[in-house]
């Protein structure tokens, strides 16, 4: 079997409209990968995804799952695959529970296996409680989660998550990010498109950014992260601090009397700060990156294809 989860060559698609979304992609996914495909609104992400779970037909080039061609082998290829996708893909007058059953069903899946995996998957995702409930009745963000344990009941190899936690509140998403990196570090590779950029840096191991329909990047977050000239940390203090030392080459802001932000350039060294910090009297509890770099990144590739 390929050593790649998915691998896409020359992918293109057109519409009725002429609008080239695609523009001949390039692509390839190592099993047991978390990767990362983000883009702007528009750029042919859900194009994509479309493509390889054949729900939109593409124009021209060749997508394999694990090995296996989806021209040659749909319904195989189709086996290794799980797909959450942006819209609601059940019927909300079901319970909970058959929707889960049901969809195994089209996998074949005996009904008494069928029955034990998904009690399984909705007690991980928290939803064992609402099993009898109509999915109407459920929140935005445990509808989310019923759309994973419906993709995940006959037990893909690949899951795409496009936009998982859209709607969904902090600490179920927290929740959520615990099991899925847990079915990740199981073997299960996984493909995420996001608007939430950290949860892209905080998760995910490769990424490619497509921006008008064309692969811009392919590499992986701590090479595309090590580009950026400044990085800002948040420093969490062991005590409450009345005046902000005068710091200049760091570029210290003050979040709240225990929080500082500092900007580092890569010359910049964090043991100096920690040290002048310290000749001030201030330590240094914890320390973490602020979570805006990988948008700041984007930003600027988006600019730099531009020309701008």
């Amino acid at each position: 079997m390929s050593e790649y989860a998915l691998e896409i060559t020359g992918l293109k698609k057109v519409y009725d409209n002429d609008v080239e979304a695609l523009k001949g992609i390039d692509l390839k996914i190592t099993k047991g990968d978390f990767f990362a495909l983000l883009g702007p609104n528009g750029a042919g992400k859900s194009s994509t995804i479309g493509i390889i779970s054949s729900i939109t037909n593409k124009t021209d080039g060749n997508i394999k799952i694990f090995g296996v061609d989806i021209d040659q082998n749909f319904p195989k290829a189709k086996s290794f695959l799980g797909v959450v996708a942006q819209e609601i893909n059940f019927s909300q007058f079901e319970k909970v529970e058959d929707i889960v059953i049901t969809q195994a069903g089209f996998y074949g899946i005996p009904k008494d296996i069928a029955k034990a995996r998904c009690k399984n998957l909705l007690k991980k995702l928290s939803l064992w409680d609402k099993r009898q409930d109509q999915a109407r009745n459920l929140s935005g963000g445990q509808k989310r989660r019923l759309m994973i344990a419906k993709a995940l009941v006959h037990e893909p190899k690949l899951l795409i998550l496009d936009e998982p936690t859209a709607g969904v509140d902090i600490e179920l998403r927290r929740e959520m990010w615990d099991f899925l990196s847990d079915i990740n570090n199981k073997g299960t590779t996984i493909i995420l498109t996001t608007h939430y950029l950290e949860e892209a840096e905080q998760h995910c191991n490769n990424i490619a950014i497509i921006d008008e329909g064309s692969i811009v990047e392919d590499t992986s977050m701590k090479e595309l992260l090590s580009r950026l000239s400044i990085q800002s940390f948040v420093l969490d203090l062991e005590d409450e601090i009345q005046d902000l030392p005068d710091l200049p080459i760091f570029d210290l802001k003050s979040q709240d009397p225990k929080t500082l932000i500092a900007t580092l350039t890569k010359d910049d060294d964090l043991n100096t700060l920690f040290d002048k910090l310290s000749e001030h009297g201030i330590k240094v509890k914890s320390m973490r990156n602020e979570q805006n770099r990988l948008e700041e990144l984007f930003i600027r590739l988006v600019k730099e294809k531009d020309g701008n």
